[in-house]
């Protein structure tokens, strides 16, 4: 468990209940102070690693927002955040899109060619 140091790539996810999606934001430790790690958005992390389940084992304190950690980046997140962001993508074109009746039936024809029902 080591401090943050300027030039770190960290990241935190937020998910509103269950049944929401997975939302990562990462950011880049720009500056630091005796006590905290200054963030390109702005956030200011308790410089102080500590244990933490939500994402990763270890994470670092939102200053004033001990239940919120950042995370040090790493491939697997960086995955993980492409993935969801798919989902995101797919999920939002659906609710927003509105099918004429040919393409309607055109999705009904390849979900029966797939066998998915």
């Amino acid at each position: 468990m080591r401090k943050l140091e300027i030039g770190d790539k960290v990241y935190n996810i937020k998910q509103n209940g269950f049944m929401d999606f997975v939302r990562y934001s990462f950011s880049e430790v720009v500056a630091l102070t005796k006590t905290l790690a200054v963030l390109k958005n702005g956030v200011k992390l308790i410089n102080q690693p500590k244990i933490s389940y939500i994402a990763e084992d270890i994470g670092y304190s939102v200053s004033r927002q001990k239940g919120v950690h950042w995370h040090i980046a790493s491939l697997q997140a960086i995955r993980n955040a492409q993935l969801e962001n798919e989902k995101i993508e797919a999920h939002d074109w659906f609710e927003n899109k509105e099918f004429s009746l040919e393409e309607k039936k055109w999705l009904y024809q390849e979900f029966k060619t797939l066998k998915i029902s």
